[in-house]
């Protein structure tokens, strides 16, 4: 499956921006789920459906606005119990963070994320910094247990 980065214009980015990645198994189920329900979303329409080839779109088939991914994005975060205040962006910073955790190097995940090197690569450790705040939090409440 291709996952391209079009940006307004039809173009990528850049020429490394067109590039074919492999989606884990539960990300590839869940387009298939989300194609099927797309189609009952088609025939609902009927002659209201403008076919724009997309992935993700209106109910009519038109293309999403910002504002529109931003809204159903906090709408999932607040189900999840997550709140509010995440945005899509995050996900990209999560990503880079979990994979630096689970060991990938930084030259893939920077490929991954198509930089061209490893230096804007924002990796955010995740593992380190939770585990310091409930060492802290343990010594505050005077929990010697858990130091």
């Amino acid at each position: 499956m291709t996952w391209r980065a079009d940006r307004e214009g039809g173009d990528t980015k850049t020429r490394k921006s067109r590039r074919t990645l492999e989606l884990p198994k539960l990300a590839a189920e869940a387009l298939r789920q989300h194609h099927t329900r797309q189609a009952v979303l088609k025939l609902k329409a009927g002659e209201a459906w403008q076919d724009h080839n997309l992935v993700f779109c209106t109910s009519v088939g038109t293309p999403l606005d910002a504002s529109n991914v931003r809204r159903a994005f906090r709408k999932t975060t607040r189900r999840a119990g997550l709140g509010t205040t995440w945005s899509p962006r995050e996900l990209r910073h999560s990503f880079v963070s979990i994979m630096s955790d689970q060991g990938v190097p930084i030259e893939t995940i920077a490929d991954l994320v198509g930089h061209a090197g490893t230096r804007a690569v924002y990796r955010h450790q995740l593992k380190p910094v939770i585990t310091k705040g409930a060492r802290t939090m343990n010594t505050i409440f005077g929990d010697s247990r858990h130091r």
